[in-house]
C-alpha cells in the first residue's frame, strides 16, 4: 500500500495570529481554531494547513503529512526509514513519522478504524 499524497501542512509559529492572517491573506479560510493558539486553515480541495503556537524557545518547524488510506495495511519498503510507530494522535487520527534520505522528517496519517 502506497500513500495517496498530501494531506495536510503543519507549521509550528510564535505568532498564531499573525500566521493565521497570513494564511487567511492568501485565501485560505479558518475551518477552526482552538482555545491555545492553534487551529486549521483550508484553501479550496487542497491539503489544510495546521497552526500551532509554540514558545519563542522552540524553533517554529514545518512538517508535511501524506495520507495513508489504512496504517494496518501500510508495510513500508526498507527504503523508508519508519522513526516511530503508527500511534493514535489526541486530533482523531493515527499517526506514523518516517526519514527521507535527506534527514527530514515526514508524517503519514491514516483514519482510526471504527
Amino acid at each position: 500500500m502506497t500513500t495517496e499524497g498530501i494531506e495536510a501542512v503543519f507549521l509550528t509559529t510564535h505568532n498564531w495570529g499573525k500566521a493565521a492572517k497570513f494564511f487567511q491573506e492568501l485565501g485560505y479560510k479558518l475551518e477552526f481554531a482552538t482555545d491555545h493558539n492553534s487551529g486549521q486553515l483550508r484553501n479550496g480541495d487542497g491539503p489544510y494547513v495546521f497552526i500551532a503556537e509554540v514558545p519563542e524557545d522552540q524553533e517554529p518547524q514545518t512538517r508535511i503529512a501524506l495520507k495513508v488510506p489504512d496504517a494496518d495495511a501500510f508495510r513500508p519498503d526498507p527504503a523508508v526509514e519508519v522513526v516511530t510507530p503508527f500511534e493514535d494522535t489526541h486530533y482523531g487520527t493515527k499517526e506514523t513519522t518516517v526519514r527521507d534520505p535527506d534527514g527530514r522528517l515526514w508524517s503519514l496519517q491514516a483514519p482510526v478504524k471504527n
